[in-house]
């Protein structure tokens, strides 16, 4: 049995616990850990949590003399680093929540302890392990059954109002790192990584056209692939119907899905190339109405598995940096004026250390 705990009892925390009751008979969640103690012992007696306190330090030696085997980190953006980093000294692995790090420079320095520590840091990115989308991921590309992928669209257009930036950590570069593009559109766009391989170059802009922050509220991107698919990605808080969306026209098909929060197959649809009744049939012989779909708890499965395995638990570091350096390229295209190629933005560059870059035009 898993032994895990809970740093941070706000909203996203319940996810968490949900996550780790769905595989109870591996996994349970041991204790909370927040700053606030009242907010510790209520989070704990709402979600049946044996344990609640304020002090990390002993929650990662085990409140019940065993230490435990992860610790999900469900704090503000900003706290992230420094308290994955104590983890880790600890010898206990972390699940992250999106975005793992304010800057690629903080998000290298949270490496670097990593690799130090021996210590694996997961990332949640959890529309990557859906039924479908690991299916799709797997059809795309020369010989496969939906062929190469040409052009793609990637939406994360969902609405805020102004009272969402009433949390005293939201809206600034400093402690949330970013507006849609960092903190909402970076779940699409890692699954659009996912399905697509590397990024190699990306022209965007970013405004602030209606709330009250100090980061961005819409963002738009040309994105080009590695392989030369091009894609359009999209980010806004500003849309009343609000939508999660990945359109990818490959040889044989356009496989789409659109969901919110979360997708399952139903959410997912293939439209065959004339003359690839193949791909429409790949599509119907592979559909699975009791798979399971996107979310927490399809990454904590396998992170178990990880566990158990003695692997490297998935989403690695690593390959959550490749996500974070679309992100910064994003914004540093926006504020710049001009393209970004992917591992263009390294230290001494004003975008490396932070989102802002070199500053926004507002």
């Amino acid at each position: 049995m898993h032994e895990t705990i809970v740093i941070g009892g706000g909203s996203i925390a319940h996810a968490h616990v949900h996550a780790v009751n769905a595989h109870g008979d591996r996994a349970r969640v041991a204790a909370v850990v927040d700053v606030d103690a009242d907010r510790a012992r209520a989070f704990a007696d709402e979600m049946g949590v044996p344990h609640a306190t304020t002090d990390l330090a002993a929650a990662l030696a085990g409140l019940d003399g065993v230490r435990p085997s992860l610790a999900h980190i469900c704090t503000p953006p900003g706290t992230h680093v420094p308290l994955a980093t104590q983890c880790l000294e600890a010898g206990v692995p972390v699940l992250v929540e999106k975005p793992p790090a304010l800057s690629l420079a903080e998000l290298d320095e949270l490496l670097a302890v990593s690799e130090r520590t021996g210590v694996d840091v997961a990332v949640v990115f959890q529309h990557r392990f859906g039924h479908a989308g690991l299916r799709v991921a797997g059809a795309l590309g020369e010989g496969r059954p939906l062929g190469r992928p040409l052009v793609a669209v990637c939406d994360t257009l969902w609405f805020r109002g102004d009272s969402y930036w009433n949390a005293p950590w939201r809206g600034s570069w400093e402690v949330e790192g970013g507006g849609p593009t960092m903190g909402h559109g970076i779940h699409q766009m890692d699954l659009l990584l996912a399905l697509l391989g590397p990024w190699e170059e990306v022209t965007a802009m970013a405004a602030r056209r209606a709330r009250p922050t100090k980061t961005e509220d819409v963002s738009a991107a040309v994105v080009r692939f590695a392989d030369g698919t091009v894609a359009t990605v999209m980010n806004s808080l500003l849309s009343p119907r609000e939508t999660s969306f990945i359109r990818i026209d490959a040889e044989a098909a356009t496989v789409e899905v659109e969901h919110l929060y979360g997708y399952t197959d139903q959410n997912w649809r293939l439209t065959a190339a004339p003359g690839r009744e193949d791909a429409a049939a790949w599509w119907v012989e592979g559909l699975d109405a009791e798979a399971p779909g996107s979310g927490h708890g399809v990454q904590v499965g396998a992170i178990l598995d990880a566990l158990d395995a003695g692997t490297t638990l998935p989403v690695s570091l690593r390959e959550a940096r490749d996500t974070l350096d679309l992100v910064a390229a994003i914004y540093a295209s926006a504020f710049t004026g001009r393209p970004v190629r992917r591992g263009e933005i390294t230290e001494g560059n004003p975008s490396y250390t932070s989102m802002a870059g070199p500053g926004t035009p507002w």
